[in-house]
């Protein structure tokens, strides 16, 4: 029987073929991808006058008499330190935890709720959420800003917390809805007749099997939070201040300063680069959960 199913030689080597151009086009397409966050890192080790010349160079040199290098310095860097970056990484720190931990702790419940406790307008409830991101920002920041500065808000790190669980909570009820749906119905099924009340099949029976995508969900709020910076520039000036706004000040009427920008947005990309590299595993679990049934 074993002889009926065995592979002839030749399509065995076809398979070996198509697998290694495979693997050669994904590694050309993940390089593209990659190489844009290569340049700035490379970028904030060189001087002004090399991160502006033309052709670009790319390979560090503790001198540049070779073509196509460049000094490697770390002025960039010590400068952005002197200049204060680190109380808006803090802000960005702060704000960003704080309201995807909040996200979480509304999003979750609810979604189980249109899940596993539907009802008549449960579609309705999902489109509303919705329906709040089809409004852009600027449509409605001058009543957010009328209303902020009437309670004492503007400048304030707390009303950036509320913005961005206000921006996310949409998105994340929609994420965590798609993953508890693939919890099978007959698992919970069993925990009621068991005696399980809705609590206990929350956090002891659903969660633990959805916590790929949980953390995938949290993954992706934060990074919208982190990169966030229309509604920062916008309530906040100095006490409120993110990462983002940071940056805009190597943008002057002078000109820019590339490489100075370059180490400031390596050192803005880092926390995000270590937590997905940390989590990669899971990521990948959470966001293809569903995807084959």
């Amino acid at each position: 029987m074993t002889t009926l199913f065995r592979r002839k030689p030749s399509e065995t080597r076809l398979i070996e073929r198509v697998s290694i151009w495979h693997t050669i086009i994904a590694w050309v397409v993940g390089l593209l991808v990659f190489f844009p966050v290569l340049y700035i890192f490379v970028t904030g080790f060189k001087a002004e006058s090399a991160a502006l010349s033309l052709p670009p160079t790319i390979i560090p040199w503790f001198n540049a008499d070779l073509p196509g290098t460049f000094k490697f310095t770390t002025e960039n860097y010590a400068e952005v330190m002197d200049r204060g970056f680190w109380p808006f990484f803090e802000h960005s720190i702060i704000a960003v935890t704080i309201s995807s931990l909040l996200v979480l702790a509304m999003a979750l419940p609810c979604a189980y709720a249109l899940t596993w406790r539907r009802y008549a307008r449960s579609k309705d409830v999902l489109f509303f959420f919705l329906s709040t991101k089809f409004l852009p920002v600027v449509g409605v920041i001058i009543a957010v800003f009328y209303i902020a500065k009437s309670a004492s808000l503007i400048d304030q790190l707390p009303l950036l917390i509320v913005m961005y669980t206000a921006m996310n909570l949409p998105i994340a009820i929609w994420m965590l809805r798609s993953f508890l749906d693939e919890v099978p119905r007959d698992v919970l099924d069993a925990c009621r007749v068991d005696g399980a009340n809705t609590r206990q099949e929350l956090f002891t029976v659903a969660l633990p099997m959805i916590w790929p995508g949980l953390i995938a969900t949290v993954f992706i709020t934060a990074i919208f939070a982190w990169n966030e910076f229309f509604l920062a520039v916008t309530l906040m000036a100095t006490r409120g201040a993110t990462v983002p706004m940071y940056m805009i000040g190597f943008v002057t009427s002078e000109g820019l300063f590339w490489a100075k920008l370059a180490a400031a947005g390596t050192m803005a990309m880092l926390p995000v680069i270590l937590i997905g590299w940390a989590a990669q595993r899971q990521l990948v679990r959470g966001l293809s959960l569903g995807a084959v049934k």
